[in-house]
């Protein structure tokens, strides 16, 4: 399980990993017919993917990079049977069945259109999409195409919610009413062209790291928000820095969250129901949850699922909707409603990225940086 000292996410990363390298590859992960997988990007979650696949016994069949040399690098790291000279190349593969896309938010659409057109079903890293509108189109291309489309985002795969949703919908903790979620990160200003900061790489708070928060609060409410108001503080290169903002749906409950990319603050995330509330530290992988019983202040520990295996649970999740498994093929409806707001909370602030400079010039507005 994973360890209690706060550690930042690569490095937790790979202490997970390190930590199940040599133990079994649990058989109750990958239940459905493999897919053959290729992977964009070769960057750290490109790397987590590939280590993970091993750890399962598994290796990805395809690689595609905007450098073919790293690309060719990575295949001979990972054993990865092809590497493609251009992504079209590997769109037309008819021996691929599945796509990993891990390139920054501001690129997943192409690749998205790309991949979806070609019937490849599609596994893409968070954000899924810069807005609302580029996500509707993905959606409706994989529809089209008869594929399934899925969000990255660990909290929505993790066997913890799994099992802790279960428990939630038997009725056992009585009405959700309120989500109080925090995440905070450090990130130096030294290199404001870094993926953090730089509005040409999609940078800013909500993106990186509001898309975790926002995701374990909708995964136990009843509906999407419909209401919400918030403040935000902008970085000096126009993206959104630090904010708090509030939520509510028409079943009344209501989410509080925290994001700053400037200042540490624990990755908390506490659900209150009617019979107890539940407390989740380092949630985006959380494999561990305790519940507090409000007759009696009992605390029950839950562990479910590990650390290590978060993004073979992704895959494994895509395997299984592609299967037919309808619970799987529903976890982008989460991951839209996600969007929604996080789309609606951006434009409130102000912050525009290059590639909506149409939206933003619609609305009076600037582009972040510009």
């Amino acid at each position: 399980m994973s360890s209690s000292t706060p550690l930042d996410s690569a490095a937790a990363a790979k202490a997970a990993y390190e930590a199940a390298r040599n133990k079994p590859f649990p058989q109750t992960v990958f239940t459905a017919p493999h897919l053959r997988w290729a992977v964009i990007g070769c960057g750290v979650i490109a790397n987590q993917m590939a280590q993970t696949f091993a750890l399962a016994g598994r290796h990805l069949a395809g690689v595609a990079n905007r450098t073919y040399e790293k690309a060719a690098d990575f295949a001979r790291t990972y054993h990865v049977s092809n590497v493609y000279s251009s992504f079209d190349e590997l769109y037309a593969d008819p021996t691929i069945d599945a796509i990993y896309i891990t390139t920054p938010h501001n690129t997943h659409i192409d690749f998205l259109r790309g991949a979806l057109a070609a019937g490849k079903h599609v596994l893409c890293e968070k954000a899924i999409t810069l807005n609302s509108a580029e996500l509707a189109e993905a959606r409706e291309l994989a529809a089209a195409n008869n594929v399934v489309l899925m969000d990255a985002t660990t909290v929505l795969h993790m066997p913890l919610y799994r099992e802790l949703k279960r428990r939630a919908n038997s009725g056992e903790f009585g009405r959700l009413n309120l989500a109080q979620v925090n995440f905070g990160s450090y990130k130096e200003y030294g290199d404001l062209t870094n993926r953090f900061y730089n509005p040409k790489l999609a940078g800013g708070a909500m993106l990186d790291i509001g898309v975790y928060a926002l995701s374990i609060a909708r995964l136990f409410m009843d509906g999407a928000p419909t209401e919400m108001v918030s403040l935000s503080n902008r970085a000096v290169t126009g993206v959104d820095e630090t904010s708090g903002f509030v939520t509510r749906n028409d079943a009344g409950q209501l989410g509080v969250f925290s994001l700053s990319l400037h200042s540490k603050q624990p990755k908390r995330a506490m659900l209150s129901f009617d019979r107890c509330y539940l407390e989740v530290m380092e949630y985006p992988r959380a494999d561990r949850a305790t519940i507090v019983w409000t007759d009696d202040g009992r605390r029950e520990i839950v562990e479910c699922g590990e650390e290590a295996y978060a993004l073979a649970y992704e895959a494994a999740d895509l395997e299984r909707a592609v299967a037919g498994s309808e619970e799987e093929r529903k976890l982008i409806t989460y991951a839209s409603d996600v969007m929604d707001v996080m789309t609606r909370l951006r434009y409130d602030w102000g912050v525009y990225y290059p590639e909506e400079a149409e939206v933003a010039a619609a609305a009076g507005a600037t582009v972040a940086g510009a």
